[in-house]
């Protein structure tokens, strides 16, 4: 995932254009994609399809021509979607174009423009202070005109059309954890579900944050409300830090019970934010209308970690061992969902375990603990609680019932009743 992160790194990523192509094509060496273009001006719900905006080259020389300010160095230097300009400026006219964070002084700041026509720079705030007042030459070579909204879809087949949604956005340019872990950990998601059978139809997406999950929710709203059970947009998931969530609207879909259960049981010092505090494409997902059961899952919430949308945000923060950790808990969550049932006991009373092979036969001190978690789970078999349900009041992971279930499956002790 970390080789696939430093490919995708330099890419010049915006909602539209060449880099949004351009990383898709590096996603589609690993997953059968189907790319959609959708057309600029295309009314999407209360949205429109913006015009398409790339961009080739961007600087400001000082009057001996040296470059201060560089797009070839760093692609956060330039507002994204700002228009071509070539003009030569005083410094006093061209602060109100400078974008800098006095209390990083050494980050440059990721800043853009989508729905109103601007130019801009985006530099250091150390680099800022060192300017000297003078004429400024600052160009831009970038084009805005009417092309396409792109973005990639894949579906994987199960063995029922219910679905599970993901949802990953690839819109920001040079940062690691707040763009590049979404798409990684889900690609590498994907190539994991193809590995084996599945209950479920999966069905991924590769969008433009905001504009581009709303795009995909105005042509497909009503297939994703009749078969999606259960979905997860994955953003910021590539870091070391502890992991959290924003759950639903009302924080009571199936998505928030099975993250939950996940992180209750594996990673106790996690945190759930509500949907006020949402901020990513769970907006759209979540909306009145809409109401898809999804939570986003991050590792270090956007916008509370201090790197957040900076050049800090760099493939340093982001590790190997960041990432396997967020692969590690969307698929405990595929895996605990895909498993979930709900099952009833047989026999009346408690079942006698010892002569099917399932107690010790003889008590000694202790004995009985060795196979608590097995009655436990029985316990609980009454026919109303899922798997989900019974991990919950028996802290143990649904991977760790799922042979116990086997097992007394194959004693006919169990039946499944849903």
């Amino acid at each position: 995932m970390h080789a696939f992160m430093a490919r995708a790194f330099p890419i010049c990523r915006s909602i539209t254009g060449d880099g949004v192509r351009q990383t898709l094509d590096l996603i589609g060496e690993h997953l059968p994609l189907t790319i959609h273009e959708v057309p600029t001006g295309t009314r999407v719900f209360d949205w429109e399809v913006p015009r398409e905006w790339n961009i080739r080259d961007a600087w400001i020389a000082d009057a001996e021509g040296n470059r201060v300010v560089d797009f070839a160095d760093n692609n956060l230097h330039v507002m994204g979607y700002s228009v071509p300009v070539d003009a030569t400026l005083s410094l006093e006219e061209l602060e109100p174009h400078l974008y800098s964070l006095p209390d990083k002084p050494d980050a440059i700041p990721y800043v853009t423009s989508y729905y109103k026509e601007r130019w801009g720079f985006c530099l250091t705030h150390a680099s800022r202070e060192k300017l000297a007042p003078g004429q400024y030459h600052v160009h831009i070579d970038s084009t805005l005109a009417d092309g396409s909204l792109t973005y990639a879809e894949c579906i994987l087949p199960g063995e029922s059309e219910e679905e599970v949604f993901l949802s990953t956005y690839v819109c920001h340019p040079s940062m690691a954890n707040n763009e590049l872990s979404g798409p990684a950990v889900t690609t590498w998601i994907g190539k994991w579900l193809q590995s084996a059978p599945r209950r479920y139809t999966y069905r991924i997406v590769f969008i433009p944050e905001t504009i581009g999950s709303i795009t995909y929710l105005s042509r497909n709203l009503d297939a994703l409300k009749a078969r999606v059970k259960l979905g997860f947009n994955l953003t910021c998931i590539g870091d070391e830090g502890g992991y959290s969530y924003v759950a639903s609207r009302y924080g009571n879909t199936t998505a928030d019970r099975v993250i939950h259960n996940v992180l209750s049981l594996k990673h106790p010092g996690h945190v759930r934010y509500s949907f006020l505090e949402r901020g990513s494409d769970e907006r759209q997902y979540g909306a009145p209308g809409v109401d898809l059961p999804l939570v986003s899952v991050c590792r270090s919430k956007f916008g509370k970690y201090p790197e957040y949308h900076t050049s800090l945000d760099n493939l340093d923060l982001v590790t190997p061992a960041g990432l396997a950790g967020g692969y590690e808990v969307i698929r405990d969550c595929l895996e605990a969902f895909e498993a979930n049932h709900t099952y009833r006991v047989i026999c009346l009373g408690e079942p006698q375990l010892g002569r099917r092979g399932l107690y010790p036969t003889v008590s000694t001190p202790g004995s009985g603990r060795s196979v608590r978690t097995l009655t436990n789970l029985v316990a609980y078999c009454d026919g109303d609680n899922d798997l989900i349900a019974i991990s919950d009041l028996i802290g143990t992971p649904v991977r760790e019932l799922v042979p116990l279930v086997e097992k007394l499956e194959a004693a006919e002790l169990l039946r499944r009743v849903d």
